[in-house]
């Protein structure tokens, strides 16, 4: 006999808007100026994203300095990078194009009016990620100050009598974490400055939302999203706080134990922002092949969000 599985497909899922415009980004570089064209660390963090752009004639390097042929492009990742790249391209006369996603350009702008105006910058984010990595190298040196846990919100040492104080934030990270940071931050310091709009993108937000309503019906949770994608690893997290224990962070069908996936009544499935939605039908599909399977898609918003391209490529 067949066996039944309700899949609850979380919506919105898969690729953002900063991320379809970085891959846009690329491909319409490719078109203009032939290949290779190289991209400064992972374009996105996505497996199936990086390996299909190499068949495209794309070099993945993470320092210009391992740039061959200084007369082709070089594409800065959609996480954004220091000031010392583009500083360093120019000074190699090397020719860029920045796919940095708007939305962090958004921090990295925060960041700069609040040092101008005398701030001591809080960054609550992820040490070694590129985005915080970029942010950080906006202004010089020791401008900025990482906050990781609740334990470094609550033992951060701050003088009345030092710069006024402010805090910004990584873009992709959980939303309940971050706001347990935020609340020790203002009860212990009551002046601090907060971002106008609040600087965790909308699509991290809304794809956490919609992990937290499917988590709770299901019996097992499949996230589609590459092991250092920050925001997919949060989803992970979002829902096994949510009610599903048995979350599992997959590249693609292949990882998943589809064998195995008899024993399940409710499936959940969901992305992270940089991952295509053809891997979300390659593993329903897997799954249909061995069971009778209703898919419910749960939406919790829509999503109608898009980014222009950089005039160099119209």
């Amino acid at each position: 006999m067949t066996n039944k599985i309700t899949i609850h497909l979380a919506a919105p899922r898969g690729f953002c808007a900063g991320v379809d415009r970085a891959i846009e980004i690329v491909k319409k570089t490719i078109k203009k100026y032939g290949t290779p064209v190289y991209v400064r660390h992972e374009i996105v963090h996505n497996k199936y994203v990086v390996e299909d752009l190499k068949k495209q004639g794309v070099i993945f390097i993470e320092e210009l300095d391992e740039i061959k042929d200084k007369s082709r492009p070089v594409i800065f990742s959609a996480h954004g990078v220091p000031k010392s790249v583009p500083d360093s391209a120019k000074i190699k006369k090397i020719f860029f194009i920045d796919a940095i996603c708007p939305l962090v350009s958004k921090v990295h702008k925060e960041a700069e009016q609040l040092n101008k105006n005398g701030f001591r910058i809080l960054l609550i984010g992820h040490a070694y990620h590129p985005e915080v990595i970029g942010t950080m190298g906006q202004l010089p040196k020791g401008s900025v100050h990482l906050i990781e846990t609740i334990n470094d919100a609550t033992s951060y040492n701050y003088l009345s009598n030092q710069k006024k104080l402010a805090y910004i934030t990584q873009t992709t990270l959980s939303v309940d974490d971050t706001a347990e940071i935020i609340k020790i931050l203002k009860d212990r310091f009551p002046n601090i400055r907060s971002p106008k709009r609040e600087d965790i993108c909308y699509a991290t937000t809304n794809r956490q939302l919609a992990v937290k309503k499917i988590a709770p019906l299901c019996d097992i949770l499949f996230v589609i999203g590459s092991k250092n994608s920050s925001n997919s690893l949060r989803l992970v997290e979002v829902a096994k706080r949510s009610g599903c224990e048995n979350t599992f962070l997959i590249d693609s069908k292949n990882e998943s134990e589809i064998n195995d996936i008899q024993k399940y009544k409710n499936i959940g499935i969901t992305s992270g922002a940089s991952a295509p939605e053809k891997l979300v039908f390659d593993l329903i599909n897997a799954i249909k092949k061995n069971a009778e399977v209703e898919v419910k898609e749960i939406e919790i918003a829509k999503e109608n969000v898009s980014f222009k391209l950089p005039k160099t490529l119209n």
